[in-house]
């Protein structure tokens, strides 16, 4: 029996020296194993992780702060005045930065703001207070302060979205204007060639990014970008609504509509049933979230869908391996969404 495990049935606190005596290496080998420092091998660090999960071991966080000068903790702001900020899909987001920050030793520390001048002061709380080692910046903006600040505290973070002013960023991102391009050439092979674009709030980046990936798409279709066939800041169903009665209003009117954020396209939804028009026979209508309301409309919303828990565990590690010294500009990956062809979509209307 070895040390380690006797301690533990006696109520002691198990220490790195139990486990580096359970296994035969020494100290230093485990605790740069358990901090996952790059010089120790991947085999190593699971033997070690095993071995200390299988004893019970836990560090000490004050001890280890002062040792190591980290707090182990990932920081999240979350600005609740945002149109969506307790959507569904943030239950899905937070398990994934919880489950991606814990299977690297990490906590989450979450805190919330109610306007973007405090969200800015609470940053600076949790950076003086060292509450968090870095922090996921969730939804980016065009302009986005967040940036500068934590760039002026020299703090680690990683960016949901990508900010071209600010490209050797650490950052994850879905490709949404692949995604709005993907739309554009599935209803052209349906037979659409008046199609209109409903985006989201331009404030934020993924809004220019979608909107180049509808005019790409429209173009190489060899199709025009009517100006009225276009709308902007539509990220609440109220603004898709009223965005999609204005394109549907005119006698030359879309036959589909592509919405940047599902949101904008249960208003277009509503538009539709206000004007008498069957989505999906009349009208096609394609969104962009996957939120689970769209499952439930008649006909059931086409949607790009995004992991938003998948996403988080991603942010999270990497996050992480930037706090442990990876340069940020190396750290940066996109994924695609997936599209749930449903029956919001259909061939084009004869007139």
């Amino acid at each position: 029996m070895t040390i380690g495990l006797q301690n533990k049935r006696l109520g002691a606190r198990v220490t790195i020296a139990d486990v580096s005596d359970a296994l035969g290496l020494t100290k230093s080998t485990v605790s740069r194993a358990l901090n996952q420092y790059p010089d120790i091998s991947e085999t190593t660090r699971k033997r070690v992780q095993a071995m200390a999960d299988k004893m019970g071991y836990r560090p000490l966080s004050h001890a280890q702060a002062i040792r190591t000068g980290l707090v182990k903790s990932l920081g999240l702001v979350i600005q609740m005045a945002d149109h969506d900020a307790q959507r569904p899909f943030l239950a899905e987001f937070l398990a994934g930065l919880s489950e991606g920050a814990s299977a690297a030793g990490f906590t989450l520390t979450i805190a919330t703001s109610n306007s973007a001048d405090q969200t800015l002061d609470t940053f600076r709380a949790l950076i003086a207070d060292h509450k968090a080692d870095g922090f996921i910046l969730q939804r980016t903006l065009v302009d986005d302060a967040r940036i500068t600040l934590l760039r002026q505290s020299q703090i680690p973070f990683v960016l949901f979205g990508r900010v071209p002013s600010h490209d050797d960023c650490a950052s994850f991102d879905i490709l949404g204007e692949a995604a709005i391009g993907g739309a554009v050439r599935h209803l052209v092979s349906l037979g659409h060639r008046r199609i209109g674009f409903i985006n989201g709030g331009s404030q934020y980046t993924y809004a220019g990014q979608r909107e180049a990936g509808y005019i790409a798409a429209m173009q190489d279709a060899g199709l025009s970008v009517a100006p009225d066939f276009m709308a902007r800041d539509a990220f609440t169903l109220d603004a898709g609504e009223a965005a999609a009665l204005a394109m549907l209003a005119p006698k030359i009117r879309p036959t589909a509509i592509i919405c940047a954020v599902d949101v904008a396209a249960l208003g277009a939804y509503r538009a539709a049933a206000t004007l008498g028009l069957q989505v999906g026979q009349d009208l096609s209508i394609i969104g962009y979230d996957g939120i689970p309301e769209g499952a439930h409309l008649q006909p059931p919303l086409s949607t790009f869908a995004v992991n938003f828990k998948q996403a988080g565990q991603s942010l999270s590690s990497l996050l992480i391996r930037n706090i442990q010294g990876a340069p940020a500009g190396s750290l940066q990956q996109t994924a695609k969404a997936h599209f749930l062809d449903r029956g919001s979509v259909g061939r084009v209307p004869t007139d």
